[in-house]
C-alpha cells in the first residue's frame, strides 16, 4: 500500500525521501488496520470506508466473532475483504498497513499506539489517550522519536460548533473566562453483582489477549458482561471521569487556553445508590470506579471542575453532557458535540454555534501531509486532557476509604480555595444523591486528599503513594515502555 509504494519510490531515487516528505499518489490508497471493532471501532470503520483515500486491510479484535463479522461487512462495502486478525501484532507486521486506529478497552490504548508507531505506522487512538499518565507521556515521546502522526479521538476538536465557540470566547465574546465546569450527567445502571463469571467469557475470545497489560484475574471475569462494562473496573477502564470526561475536559482546557497540567487536584464521591435501588444494603456492584464523582483542578489563575453523576439527574443550565464556561460578561454552554450557545449576563441568548466535522478525515489529511501540525487533536493534547481524568481518579482512589459526613466534606472543601464555590457544588451533589435515595449516613461520601502536582516533572510533590498510581503494574509480555525507553 502507501508505505510499500513510498519505499519503492525511495529505493529508485538517487535522493531517498524522508518519511515527512512522502505523499500519496493518485493511484495509491492508505492501508488501514482497525483494532477493537465492537462499538466505537465500528464508527472508525465507517469513517475509513467513506474516505476514498483509504482501504481497510485488517480488522483486529480479541473476539474473533466480531473481527470476522466486521471483515464481512467491510468486504460488502469496499469490494475487498480485509484480514480478520485476533492478535494486533500480526497487523503491525504487515508492510501494506500504513496506519491504525484503535478503539480497544482503555488498558490497551497505549501499548497499541506504541507498538504501532514503533512498527512505522501512524496511529489514531480513541480517548482517553492512555490508561494512566506515564502511558500518555510514552505515546507522546514515541510519536516524537519515530516521526509518526498520532491523533486522539476527541472529535469535538474537528467540529465547527466547538471550534467556532472557542474562537468566539478567545475574542472576548463572554468577557474574561477563567473557570469551566464539565458535566457527565449520564444514567449508569449497576453492571451486576461482583462474582465469578468465567463461564460467561465467549468461546470466540482470547481472554489472555483481551487482558493484555492488565492482570489476568482469578476468577477471570468478575462482572457478568465482558464487553463495555470494563469501563467501570479500574484494571481496564477509568470510570466516566475517564470515559466521557476526556471529551469535556478537553473542551474545557481548550476553551480556557490551558496547555499544561493542573497544580492541585482533589476529588470526592463514591459508587453509590445501587444498594438503595435494590433495597439491599449488602449489595456489592462489580464496578470499582465512582458513579458519582466531583473533581477540582486548580491551575492557579484558572480552574476546571468535572461532575460525574451516574444516577438520575436533570441537566444543569441546559447541559447534561457538556461544558459550561463562566465569563465576566456571560456564559457559554456546550450542550452536545455539535451545539453551543452563548448567553449574556442577563441570561439572554447572544449566539448559537452548530455543526459537525470529520475527525478521522483530519487524521488522514495529516497522514498524507506528514505534518502533525495539521492534526486537530495531536497526541500531546490528548495527553493533557486524559491526565485530568487520571489525576482526579488518583485523588479519589487514595481517599476511597476516607468516608466523611456531609459536614466534614463541607469543611474540607471550604478550606482549599480556588475559583469555584466548592461548597455550593457539594450541596448540589448531596441534593442529587439524596433525591436518588442514597442514605449518606449509611454509605458516606469518600473524600480524596488535596494533591499537589508538578506539571513539568509529571510527579506529585512529597507523595510516593500517589506517584505509584501514575503507572500501572504490567503483565509480561504486554509491557508499555517508560517514556524514555520507547
Amino acid at each position: 500500500m502507501f508505505a510499500a509504494a513510498a519505499a519503492a519510490a525511495a529505493a529508485s531515487s538517487a535522493q531517498p525521501l524522508r518519511a515527512q516528505e512522502r505523499a500519496v499518489s493518485a493511484n495509491d490508497k492508505i492501508g488501514v488496520a482497525v483494532i477493537g471493532v465492537r462499538g466505537q471501532g465500528n464508527s472508525h470503520i465507517q469513517s475509513f470506508l467513506g474516505d476514498p483515500r483509504c482501504e481497510i486491510l485488517c480488522i483486529v479484535d480479541a473476539d474473533m466473532q466480531f473481527a470476522q463479522q466486521r471483515a464481512e461487512e467491510v468486504a460488502a462495502k469496499q469490494g475487498r475483504k480485509p484480514k480478520a486478525v485476533q492478535d494486533m501484532r500480526n497487523a503491525f507486521a504487515d508492510p501494506d498497513v500504513d496506519c491504525i486506529s484503535t478503539a480497544t478497552p482503555n488498558h490497551w490504548h497505549a501499548l497499541t499506539a506504541v507498538w504501532a508507531m514503533q512498527a512505522g505506522k501512524d496511529a489514531y487512538v480513541e480517548k482517553p489517550l492512555a490508561h494512566d499518565i506515564a502511558e500518555g507521556r510514552a505515546i507522546v515521546e514515541c510519536a516524537r522519536k519515530y516521526g509518526r502522526i498520532c491523533q486522539v479521538g476527541t472529535q469535538c476538536r474537528s467540529n465547527p460548533a466547538i471550534r467556532d465557540a472557542v474562537a468566539f470566547m478567545r475574542e472576548g465574546g463572554i468577557g474574561e473566562v477563567d473557570f469551566a465546569r464539565g458535566l457527565c450527567y449520564k444514567r449508569r445502571k449497576s453492571i451486576g453483582a461482583l462474582g465469578d463469571y468465567e463461564k460467561d467469557i465467549p468461546a470466540t475470545v482470547d481472554f489472555g489477549l483481551w487482558s493484555g497489560p492488565a492482570p489476568f484475574t482469578t476468577p477471570k471475569l468478575t462482572r457478568p458482561q465482558l464487553h463495555y462494562d470494563w469501563h467501570w473496573q479500574r484494571h481496564y477502564g477509568n470510570g466516566d471521569l475517564g470515559n466521557q470526561g476526556p471529551h469535556q475536559t478537553d473542551i474545557a482546557r481548550w476553551g480556557l487556553g490551558l496547555e499544561r497540567h493542573p497544580n492541585r487536584v482533589i476529588a470526592y464521591g463514591g459508587r453509590l445508590g445501587y444498594q438503595a435501588e435494590r433495597n439491599d444494603p449488602t449489595y456489592v456492584d462489580a464496578g470499582d470506579t465512582a458513579n458519582t464523582e466531583v473533581s477540582i483542578y486548580d491551575y492557579g489563575d484558572k480552574c476546571i471542575v468535572f461532575e460525574t453523576r451516574g444516577l438520575e439527574t436533570p441537566p444543569l443550565q441546559g447541559a447534561a453532557i457538556g461544558v459550561i464556561f463562566y465569563g465576566s460578561e456571560g456564559c457559554l454552554v456546550q450542550s452536545s458535540y455539535t451545539d453551543c450557545t452563548a448567553f449574556g449576563k442577563d441570561g439572554k441568548e447572544i449566539r448559537r454555534f452548530g455543526g459537525g466535522g470529520n475527525h478521522i478525515g483530519n487524521f488522514v489529511d495529516a497522514v498524507i501531509s506528514r505534518d502533525p501540525k495539521d492534526l486537530n487533536a495531536e497526541c500531546l493534547e490528548g495527553h493533557y486532557s486524559a491526565a485530568i481524568s487520571h489525576l482526579g481518579n488518583i485523588s479519589y482512589y487514595l481517599g476511597e476509604d476516607n468516608r466523611v459526613s456531609v459536614d466534614e466534606a463541607r469543611e474540607a472543601l471550604a478550606g482549599i480555595g480556588g475559583l469555584d464555590d466548592n461548597v455550593e457544588t457539594l450541596s448540589r451533589t448531596v441534593e442529587h444523591l439524596t433525591a436518588s435515595g442514597v442514605d449518606l449516613e449509611a454509605t458516606p461520601i469518600s473524600m480524596g486528599p488535596l494533591l499537589r502536582f508538578d506539571p513539568e516533572r509529571e510527579r506529585f510533590g512529597g507523595n510516593d503513594t500517589a506517584n505509584r498510581l501514575l503507572r500501572r503494574e504490567y503483565r509480561e509480555p504486554f509491557v508499555c515502555p517508560e517514556p524514555d525507553d520507547v
